[in-house]
């Protein structure tokens, strides 16, 4: 599953730009997914307790769904981590809009440079919105697209430059590759370096919670293969150099 994330200034430019991207990649045969973050504090689903599934909020239920005749919303009470919200798609592409706390690459919507000066990150690979209408073709080495007059340019640039998302680590605990999450998220994102360029996606110590694959600091697979090795050495029939897998069942 590739990611890229649309991140910019209100009224710049993006609800616009992810339009054409799903449109154009769903176009091209490929599954998209959507992530839309929304800034108003006050913003909830049916949230008026005195009806429907706002009865259900009041009374304690901590995981709502909402089942309709055209659609399904699943309602959690609390804010999820990009990370465990991104579980639930299995799509070839998923486009993420205002969303800035996942390490992928970023296209940056602005009304001007001065907007792109100060949001500029390592893992921003182009620019557009407002500031496309200028006419420009580059801003800080960056690419400009203007989405509704090249809207096939912009759909090659981003079904190249959108990957996997990284985990996003302190620096402390992993900096395997000798760069920090985000560093090599940008480098990635202009192609200095490969999304295989994560060692912890290569790991000898996998844990699978649900079948999902949990990511590990190098200090964290150390704990658990010492905790497993310490248990099954003691056991007749280990080999060593043998393959583990430990299994709890619920």
């Amino acid at each position: 599953m590739k990611v890229m994330a649309i991140i910019g200034t209100s009224n710049s430019g993006k609800t616009a730009l992810c339009e054409v991207i799903i449109k154009g990649l769903r176009e091209r045969g490929y599954t998209v997914g959507s992530v839309k973050e929304i800034h108003s504090p006050d913003f909830a689903l049916d949230p008026d307790p005195a009806e429907d599934t706002g009865r259900h909020r009041q009374s304690g239920s901590q995981l709502i769904t909402a089942r309709g005749l055209q659609e399904t919303d699943v309602l959690y009470q609390e804010k999820l981590p990009v990370e465990e919200i991104l579980k639930h798609y299995d799509h070839d592409f998923v486009i993420l809009e205002g969303v800035t706390d996942c390490n992928c690459p970023r296209i940056l919507t602005a009304h001007d440079e001065d907007e792109v000066q100060e949001r500029m990150d390592k893992r921003v690979v182009a620019v557009s919105g407002v500031l496309a209408n200028k006419g420009l073709k580059e801003v800080f080495g960056l690419p400009v697209f203007h989405a509704l007059q090249s809207p096939d340019k912009l759909i090659d640039f981003v079904a190249e430059h959108a990957f996997e998302p990284l985990p996003s680590f302190d620096p402390d605990c992993c900096s395997l590759c000798a760069s920090s999450c985000q560093e090599l998220a940008g480098r990635i994102a202009k192609g200095e370096a490969s999304r295989d360029d994560c060692i912890l996606d290569n790991s000898q110590v996998e844990l699978l919670l649900n079948g999902a694959a949990l990511p590990m600091v190098p200090f964290v697979q150390a704990i658990l293969k010492n905790a497993v090795l310490g248990v099954v050495k003691e056991l007749n029939g280990y080999r060593e150099h043998s393959e583990i897998v430990v299994r709890l069942k619920p």
